[in-house]
């Protein structure tokens, strides 16, 4: 967590110019002062407000998963009476949001969930951004589903977001949200209409 007292505009530079230099070396090869020359800052402005590079990396990911909530928030607010399908449907098109899929945020995704396993602070961050996403979904199946079956649904659907997610981000081409979002649709409307 940064100190108090980093200007905006300074915490945006540093992350956007982390996002960049992940997406063009890996987390493993970029370093402090590639990331301070690509943000126009001293190394030591990093040492003061974030510690070390793991540091930096834990902010962009905390920035990076306030910009997912960001997105599913959104478009569940313009949703606030509608049913299950346009809810589950809004959570999906949040998590698929340009600010998750473009080249940098999928390359830092990548690079955080293999280093959060062996890093306790981004561990932690992983299982709160995963068990969110979980536990909204199977919210959101209940309104219709009785609670284990919203359970089962609810772990498919993140697996499917997931791993849609995550082909693509090892494809290297771009994100292709038309087939993620028509493969999604289908699995919920496939949940929705079981009757146990």
């Amino acid at each position: 967590m940064p100190k108090v007292g980093m200007q905006p505009i300074r915490r945006r530079q540093l992350i956007d110019a982390t996002l960049n230099t992940i997406n063009e070396v890996g987390i493993n090869d970029a370093t402090i002062v590639q990331i301070a020359r690509r943000a126009g800052v001293s190394t030591g402005i990093i040492s003061h407000y974030f510690k070390d590079k793991n540091g930096l990396l834990e902010a962009t990911m905390r920035d990076v998963t306030r910009q997912l909530r960001d997105a599913v928030a959104a478009r569940l607010e313009k949703l606030i009476d509608a049913g299950a399908e346009a809810r589950l449907c809004a959570i999906v098109e949040g998590n698929f949001d340009k600010t998750q899929v473009h080249s940098a945020a999928m390359k830092a995704w990548l690079d955080f969930w293999s280093s959060s396993m062996h890093q306790p602070s981004l561990h932690r961050l992983e299982r709160v951004s995963s068990g969110r996403l979980f536990s909204m979904l199977v919210v959101e199946f209940r309104r219709e589903l009785p609670r284990e079956a919203a359970r089962i649904a609810g772990h498919g659907l993140a697996s499917l977001i997931d791993g849609l997610w995550l082909r693509a981000a090892l494809s290297g081409k771009p994100f292709d949200e038309d087939l993620a979002l028509a493969l999604t649709r289908q699995f919920i409307r496939q949940q929705l209409a079981r009757t146990e």
